[in-house]
């Protein structure tokens, strides 16, 4: 019934595979979900031009729009209790979410990290920053983590991992690819593992 659908909201900053990968499993999968809302802090990304293909709301929400940070803040909620939103899945948004957002969804945001966490997280460790620092920490493997969002950087619980192995050929760029791909498979994995924890 498409009343015991969750509604999800999805926070994006660039092209957006990651949603674009969520998107395809809820429909494919016949998750217990629906994307209603495509947030972004910027103008224009790839992630709006594929959710307002699918026909989604986009929402261009930044600081520098408002007066202070605690309006931001405060704006940020409202808009996603406006919507009635279940579920904020952040797919390569770059800002941290405000305190205020975390208080009002507790253990209800999730991000997909480019890494084994606990290790190569926290502030500053995203996109080829982290691929640079596992390959020169002489890892022999990495992968993804898919975590709730709480007031720290990378800190909140994990839901779900996956590895891959890093290879001595490997550059930040091609490990970054395999990693990608391994993201692609492991969001919707956890994204189902929530929805089942919530239901």
């Amino acid at each position: 019934m498409a009343d015991n659908k969750k509604r999800l909201a999805v926070f994006c900053s660039g092209a957006g595979s990651n949603f674009r990968a969520l998107f395809r499993a809820v429909k494919e999968r016949n998750l217990p979900a629906e994307f209603v809302l495509c947030l972004s802090n910027r103008s224009q990304c790839g992630a709006f031009d594929f959710a307002r293909e699918q026909g989604m709301e986009t929402l261009h929400l930044s600081e520098k729009q408002f007066e202070t940070y605690e309006a931001f803040s405060s704006a940020m909620v409202a808009a996603l209790r406006e919507r009635s939103i279940d579920i904020v899945l952040l797919a390569g948004y770059m800002r941290k979410v405000p305190d205020a957002v975390v208080a009002a969804f507790p253990d209800r945001i999730m991000n997909i990290h480019p890494a084994l966490l606990p290790k190569f997280g926290g502030e500053g460790m995203y996109g080829i920053h982290v691929h640079t620092a596992v390959i020169a920490a002489g890892e022999p493997e990495s992968g993804a983590t898919v975590h709730l969002v709480n007031e720290e950087y990378d800190k909140g619980r994990i839901v779900l991992q996956r590895r891959v192995p890093v290879l001595p050929s490997d550059t930040p760029e091609v490990l970054a690819a395999r990693v990608l791909e391994c993201e692609h498979a492991l969001y919707p994995d956890a994204l189902e593992k929530l929805l089942g924890d919530k239901a």
